[in-house]
């Protein structure tokens, strides 16, 4: 078997035991790139390192470790190729330097330090990767500055709260307060208490909480949801529906596959590749850490334990449904929503990156198995709002403050890192 077979077959393996991610990585992609050391090791590794992230971890989690490799990845790729100023690290460069073994150096360091549990899948898919790399100078330079930039990523994430153990304290029960939604520990707990990546404190952009439950607001957001987010709803439409279950995917899975298609469709060079996946998953990071920060300080309850216990609102303006159940379910509490938080950091770093929002592009999903078009990169975040809320599982206000969550930490994103080098 050739060695660009068994690397095609370990990218499969390290999803093993995530069926949704397996359909998500090995369907999707074959079109764009093929995951060998000849075509864009940006893209190549960002997949290898998704696959082995996303087993078995929760979205959240996901989407932090994402962006730490990703910060690896793109220290490696302008330390050879230039253009852009590092994030944590510029390491010595011997040239001939090839790109494809530092990105795989780099990658490689990284997810063995943070995700040991899938050291042994991504040793194996390293050494297949460095198979399809000629022996000589330009490979043992290009591997050295790799493992320039994994050691000081690893000890400057030391510490950073990850692997803490926090342990959920249930609330006393009561009027908006949150309650697990099912018979599970609520996720990403943890993620409260973690360092950002580029903000100064996870709590930089704590929102000022979600609306009272006496207020008109709060009632307009709990009838639309009442009406459009009941699992038999007789107000969503066939489409509405199919929105709702589009971006139901596992977003640490669909939003980083959408990258990299675009990425090829736009013929982007390993520095453009690298400083979009990159500014693009910071970004979601830090707008995760942020959110999740101001779920766990507020604990606001789901709409299905809103909308069942209404009668203890205040609020005349609702009314209890006992038997109201959402289509869709995730167990952590509700404000902000997250989906807001991280697709608005995405679009708003697309729409910096390429200097407008009218960027063209498509994006699928396997829960659906359909493809949605968009003119704007704003369109996607718009569709994701109403999603969240034909779903069942927020409030209008929870999404568009996680929304303003998103914007605010990739503006500083932005503001702070990725630009180009001085001339």
């Amino acid at each position: 078997m050739s060695t660009r077979s068994i690397f095609r077959r370990l990218i499969k393996a390290t999803a093993v035991g995530l069926a949704v991610t397996v359909v998500a990585t090995t369907q999707a992609t074959p079109r764009t790139f093929a995951a060998t050391a000849r075509n864009n090791p940006v893209l190549d590794w960002s997949l290898i390192a998704q696959n082995a992230i996303t087993v078995g971890r929760p979205p959240g989690s996901s989407a932090v470790l994402e962006g730490i490799v990703q910060v690896a990845i793109y220290d490696a790729v302008v330390a050879i190729e230039g253009g852009y100023r590092p994030f944590v690290v510029s390491p010595t460069v011997r040239r001939p330097a090839s790109t494809a073994a530092a990105v795989a150096a780099a990658a490689r360091g990284v997810l063995v330090g943070r995700v040991p549990g899938q050291a042994a899948v991504v040793e194996a898919a390293y050494a297949a990767y460095l198979a399809e790399i000629p022996d000589g100078p330009a490979k043992t330079n290009g591997i050295a500055v790799g493992e320039q930039v994994a050691h000081p990523i690893i000890v400057w994430r030391a510490d950073d709260g990850f692997d803490n153990q926090i342990p959920y304290v249930q609330p006393a029960p009561g009027p908006g307060v949150f309650e697990p939604v099912l018979p599970t520990t609520p996720v990403d707990v943890k993620l409260k208490q973690v360092r950002p990546l580029a903000l100064t404190t996870i709590s930089h952009f704590r929102p000022d909480g979600p609306s009272r439950l006496t207020s008109t607001e709060y009632a307009d957001d709990f009838n639309e949801v009442k009406a459009y987010g009941r699992v038999d709803s007789t107000v969503r439409t066939a489409e509405q529906t199919e929105t709702a279950l589009f971006w139901s995917e596992n977003a640490a899975v669909q939003w980083p596959r959408t990258l990299r298609n675009l990425a090829v469709q736009r013929g982007l060079n390993l520095a453009q590749s690298a400083r979009m996946l990159a500014m693009a998953q910071v970004a979601t990071a830090d707008a995760i850490l942020a959110c999740f920060d101001a779920k766990y300080h507020f604990l606001s309850w789901r709409p299905v334990h809103a909308i069942r216990r209404a009668d203890s609102d205040g609020n005349p303006a609702t009314e209890s449904d006992p038997a109201w159940t959402p289509l869709l379910f995730v167990n952590h509490p509700e404000y902000p929503g997250a989906h807001g938080c991280w697709t608005a950091a995405v679009v708003e770093t697309l729409a910096a990156f390429f200097e407008t929002d009218k960027i063209g592009f498509s994006m699928n999903s396997t829960v659906t198995g359909s493809t949605h078009y968009y003119g704007r990169v704003s369109d996607a975040a718009k569709e994701v709002y109403d999603a969240r809320t034909w779903a069942g599982l927020h409030f209008r206000n929870s999404t568009m403050e996680g929304a303003w969550i998103g914007r605010k930490v990739a503006r500083y994103v932005m503001r702070n890192h990725f630009g180009p080098t001085e001339r």
